[in-house]
Formats: C-alpha cells, sequence, structure tokens
C-alpha cells in the first residue's frame, strides 16, 4: 500500500493533497457556522445553495481548465489555484451579507475544479508504474475518508479555544502549506497536443474521449450509482440520527464515520483484489452493493428503519460499496487516453461526475422531506441499481487493449498507417485517428 510513498515527488503531492483536505473539512465546519451567523433558521437554505453552487462551479469550469491545461505550466498553475483558494478563505469571515457568501464559493470551488482534475491527472504521470499508481488510488480515497472522520474532531477541537473564523484562517494556512509543497516537487510538465483545435472542441475534448469509450460511458453509469449512495448518506444521516431516532447531535459524526470506515475497508482491500480481478468485476460488484443495500432498507420500512445498529450497518455497507466502485476510476481514465489527453479527460470526469451529484443531492433531500427516509431508499436504490445495470451493459466483458480496426478515413500515405496498412491492431484509443470506438464481433 505505501510503495507509491518511495517516490518523492509523490509523497510531497500526497502531503499535500492531505493538508488541502483537512484546510478543507474544517472550512466546512466554520461555513456551516457561518451561515446560522448570519441567515439564522435559514441557515439550512443558504447551505443548500452553496452547495447547488459548488456542484454548477465543478461542473461548468472543469472542462474549461481541461481544455487548456496542456498550455500551463503545471507547477505553477496548481501553487497559484492552491494561492487563490488561501486568499478566498481569508475572505470568507470579513462577509456580512449571503450574497457575498455565495459569491466566494463559488470562486472557491472554481478554483478548485480548476486544481483537483489538474491535480490527479498529474498523478499518473509522476507513478507510471500501473501497481505504484492503484495504490496511490487507494492512498487518495484513505486520505478522503481520513479527512471526513478526523476534520470534524479536529475542528471540535479547535473551537473549544478560538471562534469559528479563525478555522478559516487554518484552512487559508494549509492551502499555503499545500502551495509549499506542490513548489517543492519536481512535477513533470503535461504532454502538449501537437494538434490546434478551436475552443469548443478542445472544451468538449475530454467528454468527447468519455461517451465514445465503452469502459468510460460505464463509468459515468456507476457514478451515478455511487452518488446515488453519497447522497442518501451526506443529506439523510442527520434526518436518520436526530429525526427518526432522536439521538444526541455527537451521533452524526459516528453515522459519518461508518460509512467512512466502509470505504476506507474497500480503500485498503481494492489493490489486492485488482491483482486477481478485472476492474470491471471489482467496480460493478461495488455498484451492485450500493443498489442492494439502498433497496433492501427501503423495503424494511419505516417501523425497521428505527434502529442505531441498523444505521450503522447499513452506512459501513454504503461506504464499502462507494470506495470499491470509485478507487479504481483512475485505472480507467489512464488506460483510455493518451499522455496529451489526459488532463482533459480527468477534468470530464471530474465534471461528469459531479453532474451527477447535483442530480442526486436535491433528489435525496426532496424526498426524504416529502416522502419520508423508506422511499428516498427505495428511490436511490433504483438510481444506483439502474446505475449498476447500465454500466454492465455499457462496459463489455471483453475488453482488451488492442483491438483490430479498419481506417477507411485515413489516406494510404498516411504517417499513422505506414509499415501496417489500412486494417490493424494497436491499443485503442479516442484521439484524432480514432474518433469512433470500433464495433466487435
Amino acid at each position: 500500500m505505501i510503495s507509491p510513498l518511495r517516490n518523492a515527488v509523490y509523497r510531497r503531492l500526497f502531503a499535500a493533497q492531505v493538508i488541502a483536505l483537512m484546510g478543507t473539512g474544517l472550512a466546512t465546519v466554520a461555513l456551516g457556522l457561518l451561515a446560522y451567523d448570519l441567515a439564522g433558521a435559514d441557515a439550512g437554505a443558504v447551505l443548500g445553495t452553496a452547495l447547488a453552487i459548488k456542484m454548477i462551479a465543478y461542473v461548468g469550469v472543469a472542462p474549461v481548465v481541461g481544455a487548456f491545461a496542456d498550455r500551463l505550466p503545471r507547477r505553477a498553475f496548481l501553487v497559484a489555484m492552491d494561492v487563490v483558494r488561501a486568499a478566498i478563505v481569508v475572505a470568507l469571515p470579513f462577509v456580512d451579507q449571503v450574497w457575498q457568501i455565495y459569491l466566494l464559493i463559488f470562486l472557491l470551488q472554481a478554483a478548485s475544479a480548476s486544481f483537483i482534475p489538474t491535480f490527479q491527472a498529474t498523478v499518473p504521470d509522476v507513478l507510471p508504474d500501473e501497481r505504484d499508481y492503484t495504490r496511490a488510488l487507494s492512498l487518495s480515497r484513505l486520505a478522503y475518508d481520513l479527512e471526513s472522520l478526523l476534520s470534524p474532531l479536529l475542528a471540535a477541537a479547535l473551537l473549544t479555544f478560538i471562534g469559528f473564523h479563525w478555522l478559516f484562517a487554518a484552512t487559508a494556512f494549509g492551502f499555503v502549506v499545500s502551495a509549499l509543497l506542490v513548489g517543492s516537487a519536481a512535477i513533470p510538465e503535461a504532454a502538449r497536443l501537437e494538434r490546434r483545435a478551436g475552443i469548443y472542441r478542445r472544451t468538449l475534448g475530454g467528454a468527447h474521449i468519455f461517451l465514445a469509450t465503452p469502459r468510460l460511458r460505464g463509468l459515468l453509469a456507476l457514478n451515478l450509482a455511487a452518488a446515488a449512495a453519497g447522497a442518501m448518506v451526506i443529506v439523510n444521516s442527520v434526518v436518520y440520527v436526530q429525526g427518526v431516532l432522536a439521538r444526541p447531535a455527537a451521533d452524526l459524526a459516528f453515522a459519518l464515520a461508518a460509512f467512512g470506515g466502509g470505504s476506507m475497508v474497500a480503500a485498503l482491500l481494492v489493490p489486492h483484489l485488482l491483482d486477481r480481478l478485472p476492474d470491471r468485476v471489482v467496480m460493478l460488484t461495488g455498484a451492485g452493493l450500493l443498489g442492494a443495500a439502498l433497496l433492501f432498507t427501503g423495503i424494511a420500512g419505516e417501523q425497521n428503519l428505527a434502529s442505531w445498529s441498523m444505521l450503522l450497518a447499513v452506512w459501513c455497507v454504503l461506504g464499502l460499496g462507494y470506495g470499491a466502485t470509485l478507487t479504481p476510476a483512475g485505472r480507467l481514465l489512464r488506460r483510455s487516453s493518451h499522455q496529451a489527453d489526459r488532463p482533459a479527460l480527468f477534468a470530464a470526469n471530474f465534471s461528469l461526475s459531479h453532474l451527477c451529484w447535483l442530480l442526486t443531492y436535491p433528489l435525496a433531500g426532496w424526498l426524504g422531506a416529502s416522502f419520508g427516509l423508506a422511499a428516498a431508499f427505495l428511490v436511490l436504490g433504483a438510481v444506483a441499481a439502474l446505475g449498476a445495470g447500465a454500466a454492465f451493459l455499457m462496459w463489455p466483458r471483453r475488453d482488451p487493449e488492442r483491438l483490430a480496426h479498419m481506417h477507411d478515413d485515413l489516406p494510404p500515405h498516411h504517417p499513422h498507417l505506414r509499415g501496417a496498412g489500412a486494417k490493424h491492431s494497436h491499443a485503442f484509443i479516442i484521439d484524432d485517428h480514432h474518433r469512433h470506438w470500433p464495433e466487435q464481433g
């Protein structure tokens, strides 16, 4: 599991990721308190709007940045985005109007939507060995899960000594440290695209690769399944814990810890599973587990939902399925792109996956509030099952890297055909010479 940390560049990048994530977790707590300070009983509406703004920024900004990632000095760009995030967070304690929160949240998340996919696309270049990269994906999953567990506890400890405004300062400090670590790492530059495409084509280039590649269409369906389960946990945990079970607010942390713990177990197991099983089997099994757990809990009915042990068990199972579904995703993205196209493809995945969250977040909240938790479990379970089923159909069971295909669209003297002929076989990736996936008999 720790083999990627032997690489000095990755070690600094991973440390930067962990520190920035902890800072982001502190900012999440501080933002909730700031919203309550400004809006009182309407704080929930403020946070809901801020969450929607976050998703809109993620969906809209990432593809544009991905289109030009190969033209930007990668290390300087990542450092700049960390500095921008630090500056925005420092400004948050000084707002006195709700609209100012919305503006700063959009700018903050736009910077994150620029940073995160670029960072993710950098790691495969730093760790070219697939085994090391697989373990790096698991370490990244563990970092996210540990952040969800530890950030609230750290925030609670800090709030016993300082006001919540100082949590924003701690967040800014985390971004600054992240910038220093990234700036000190010898990050390889992105491979530069030779073609000169227009802005429209460059922006949608990653999405075209994504939607034209069967395994990545399957990944999009799996992202929908994961978002359905994740939205149920994030949106309705507080309703389950305090509304249905009438337990103290502190137990919300234990419920979220059960989900995070399940995901951490999956992250630890996935590298070993992928040594023996195809990505498709591991990821489809995880998505199937998500749909089954949600549907089973919904069918159990309201009377059986009022159990603390059942909540912890279901949340742990959902975390396990969530981690198994998403942890290997980076392997599929790397396998499906040339190095130069990788930033645009990671950005497309970032944008399309958050489009799924933009759908499931309000669905989870509206169903739970209007029809009860059992109905929310059933509908989101159906969405997760639909995602798993669609992935099963769209991602072929036989998915070799090398594919035989015919080039009727290229002249006989084209460099790509030199020594191979119009019909040939090689590792097939969607690019300028291969715009469509070949039909397989």
